[in-house]
């Protein structure tokens, strides 16, 4: 008798600390549940900004894929597979001249080097981030774009490609509390309406998990980042959403959908039986 195949789901991100904030519940839970979890990362994030004030980092790169290695050790996930992009940064650590900075390559080229992996993965379900890229990144942008993409050629594949494709989503309601935290984000563009919430995933069992993969990426969450700069009430209110619950969306897919919103991730997939019940 041939052994049953795995299910299998597979993240596509951009940077390490990406999966912290928006799907490291969800991965531990799956990987808690049998799925074998496979993160992809685009870059090691090179130029991004490290924001505890008097650190010093010879190798940036190298640094933060140490972090994103320990976050996966958190959220109790295999450790990440690199794509070896560079990391296009943001304002005056962007890089114009890097070839290799996502910004600059060709969306083909992307998308090859995810559909590798897809081909050698072999997923069920696939993850990455929305249309605006949660907040505009451009190298979220790159990465769904590209990942959108492979799901959709994907279907030549050998095994006929990942049965289904989601994004990160965040709701309006969602949104305009960034806002109000002072983040530059219009709410009724980055978020989403409550009818396109495909999945919303409980994972306040895992926030233990959540919080120590946040406090991995130790040169992102000084005292200057973001998180840093909070009060403690809004602060609490970000955990609060944070920590409790993702939502997503969905991208695409090559089985029937049963009902909407879904169970789970694997609600409806083949191979996928009993993991959303």
């Amino acid at each position: 008798m041939t052994a049953r195949p795995t299910p299998t789901l597979l993240a596509v991100l951009a940077h390490p600390d990406d999966e912290a904030f928006s799907i490291g519940g969800t991965l531990t839970h799956y990987a808690r549940r049998g799925v074998r979890v496979v993160l992809a990362c685009a870059t090691r994030g090179e130029a991004g900004k490290i924001t505890v004030p008097g650190m010093t980092v010879d190798d940036l790169g190298a640094q933060r894929e140490q972090e994103l290695r320990e976050a996966c050790r958190a959220l109790e996930i295999p450790e990440p597979v690199f794509l070896d992009f560079h990391d296009s940064g943001r304002y005056e650590r962007t890089r114009h001249d890097d070839p290799l900075a996502l910004m600059n390559l060709d969306p083909l080229a992307i998308e090859t080097r995810v559909k590798a992996v897809m081909d050698d993965v072999q997923p069920d379900v696939v993850i990455t981030f929305d249309p605006h890229g949660g907040y505009g990144h451009i190298d979220h942008l790159k990465v769904h774009r590209a990942t959108v993409a492979a799901f959709f050629s994907s279907g030549h594949l050998p095994d006929g490609g990942p049965q289904r494709l989601y994004y990160t989503a965040m709701t309006t309601e969602a949104a305009q509390g960034l806002s109000r935290m002072g983040q530059d984000l219009d709410p009724m563009l980055y978020g989403v309406s409550e009818g396109t919430i495909a999945v919303r995933m409980a994972v306040g069992a895992y926030a233990a998990n959540k919080t120590a993969a946040l406090a991995a990426h130790g040169t992102q969450m000084g005292e200057t980042s973001i998180l840093g700069r909070m009060t403690a009430e809004e602060r609490a209110q970000l955990e609060e959403r944070m920590l409790g619950w993702e939502s997503f969306s969905l991208g695409g897919t090559r089985v029937p959908v049963p009902h909407l919103p879904l169970r789970g991730l694997f609600d409806g997939v083949r191979g996928g039986e009993g993991l959303d019940d």
